[in-house]
């Protein structure tokens, strides 16, 4: 299968995970009736983006009711849902954690966030995720049955090692469920979805919460789908809003076999290594 119909879930996230899971599961069924294959949901799609949060809100694996009802509606639905990503614990540690799961609402994949958002930008935005979150140490490629995917989440997208070696481990579409702010998203959201796209001749895709001004974090919202010339085929605006868009994986071929940057790399002077 070479075409793939895909939804993109730009919901409204507030703090009361109740509310965020009825709008979920209101987007996949209105997803599913579009007959798509793979529904996506922001990062941290039950819960309010604050590390304070991110403690109240967290959920353990194996006693998850979030990831309880996305299963149900997969396998209901028969559909991928990528669920964005929620607060994880295990043992005394916190996570921020993607999960996938299959149509028969069984989990393929599991991402943790590997780069933690420390960031502070003078007179505009600080955040520190390490406060309270533990980095992962996985990379996360998945097999679907269009091929290979692999899986970042939010600041992961700003290292182009790890698409790198995403795509050198086969993946075909990099999906990226973020929360980027209105500092950030509006300087270096579109440019590094097209670079990522670009760099690796891949299809990208971001999907973000849409802004909610009482919220504590401001997402910048514009959920997004670059292709592999890096283009951008579709962009949301900060609204909540759905986003149904196919992606056909053969235009990946085309556009390697026009321009052989994966190819043409100097590995007799560069590589990128995984330890």
């Amino acid at each position: 299968m070479t075409k793939m119909k895909l939804a993109l879930c730009q919901m409204n996230v507030i703090d009361d995970k109740e509310e965020n899971l009825k709008k979920a599961s209101l987007m996949i069924a209105q997803s599913a009736a579009k007959e798509v294959d793979f529904i996506v949901l922001p990062e941290m799609f039950n819960c309010p983006y604050s590390n304070d949060k991110f403690i109240e809100y967290q959920e353990a694996e194996n006693d998850s009711k979030t990831l309880d009802l996305i299963s149900n509606l997969a396998r209901e639905n028969n559909v991928y849902i990528l669920a964005g990503s929620i607060p994880e614990k295990e043992d005394n540690k916190l996570f921020n954690a993607s999960y996938l799961f299959n149509r028969k609402g069984k989990i393929i994949a599991k991402h943790r966030k590997i780069h933690l958002f420390d960031i502070d930008v003078k007179d505009k935005i600080t955040f520190k995720e390490s406060d309270v979150l533990t980095a992962g140490n996985n990379f996360t490629i998945a097999d679907t049955e269009f091929g290979k995917i692999g899986i970042g989440i939010c600041y992961d997208v700003r290292f182009p090692e790890l698409a790198r070696i995403m795509v050198e481990n086969g993946a075909l579409v990099l999906f990226y469920p973020g929360a980027f702010n209105m500092t950030t998203g509006p300087a270096h959201w579109e440019l590094l979805f097209r670079s990522r796209a670009l760099d690796n001749q891949v299809f990208c895709v971001g999907v973000a919460p849409s802004l909610n001004e009482s919220a504590s974090y401001h997402s910048y919202g514009h959920s997004i789908i670059t292709n592999p010339w890096g283009e951008v085929m579709v962009q949301a605006s900060e609204k909540e809003e759905l986003i149904i868009s196919e992606i056909d994986l053969s235009e990946i071929k085309k556009v390697r076999e026009e321009l052989p940057l994966l190819k043409n790399k100097r590995k007799d002077l560069y590589e990128v290594i995984e330890k």
